[in-house]
C-alpha cells in the first residue's frame, strides 16, 4: 500500500511541475516575449521575408524606444495587423527628408547606416515633422521599398501602438542571433 501512495506521490509532484512549465511558458509567450514573422522586404538588409523572430514586450514597461530600436508596433485600426520598422525620430524632435534623401533631426544630418540605398520619396517628410509627446517616426532600411511613417497610411507611430523590440532571429538558423 505506500509503495502505491508513493508512486501517486511522484505522479502528483510530476504533474504539478508539468504544470507550472506549461504555465511559465504560457504567461513568457503571451506577457514577457512574443513570436513573429517578417513579412515582405521593408527591412531588408537587416532582416528578410520569413524570418522569426522574439520581440521583447516588456523592456518598453521601463523604458522608452531610442533611436535606431527596431520595433513591432500595431497598424493603425486594422485588427491583428503589424508592421515591423526602425525608430528613426524621438519624441520632441522634428524629422525631415530632403531632396537628396538625407535625414534631418531637428536641422541636423542624421549619420546612419542603416538604410540600404537614398532616399527617393521623402513623402509627408519633405516638409519638417515635429513629434509631439510619444510620438515616433519609423523607417524601413529598404528605404525605397517601405510604407513607413513618410506615408499618411502609416504615420506617426504612437507610443501605445508598439508592442515591442525586436531582440532575436532564430529562424532561418543560417542567421540565427541577436538583432542590433
Amino acid at each position: 500500500m505506500s509503495r502505491n501512495k508513493g508512486a501517486a506521490v511522484k505522479l502528483i509532484r510530476y504533474a504539478v511541475f508539468v504544470l507550472i512549465i506549461l504555465f511559465a511558458g504560457f504567461f513568457a509567450a503571451h506577457f514577457i516575449v512574443q513570436r513573429t514573422v517578417v513579412h515582405g522586404g521593408s527591412m531588408q538588409p537587416t532582416l528578410y521575408d520569413g524570418d522569426n523572430l522574439i520581440i521583447d514586450r516588456v523592456s518598453y514597461a521601463s523604458f522608452d524606444p531610442k533611436r535606431y530600436d527596431i520595433v513591432v508596433f500595431s497598424f493603425g485600426n486594422a485588427q491583428g495587423t503589424y508592421y515591423i520598422k526602425r525608430v528613426i525620430g524621438l519624441p520632441g524632435e522634428t524629422v525631415q527628408i530632403t531632396d537628396d534623401g538625407d535625414i534631418l533631426i531637428n536641422g541636423h544630418v542624421l549619420n546612419e547606416h542603416y538604410g540600404n540605398a537614398v532616399i527617393t520619396d521623402p513623402g509627408l517628410a519633405s516638409y519638417e515633422i515635429r513629434l509631439g509627446s510619444g510620438e515616433y517616426f519609423v523607417l524601413g532600411d529598404n528605404r525605397n521599398h517601405s510604407e513607413d511613417s513618410r506615408f499618411a497610411d502609416v504615420g506617426i507611430v504612437k507610443r501605445e501602438q508598439i508592442m515591442g523590440k525586436a531582440v532575436f532571429r532564430f529562424f532561418p538558423f543560417t542567421r540565427i542571433g541577436r538583432i542590433r
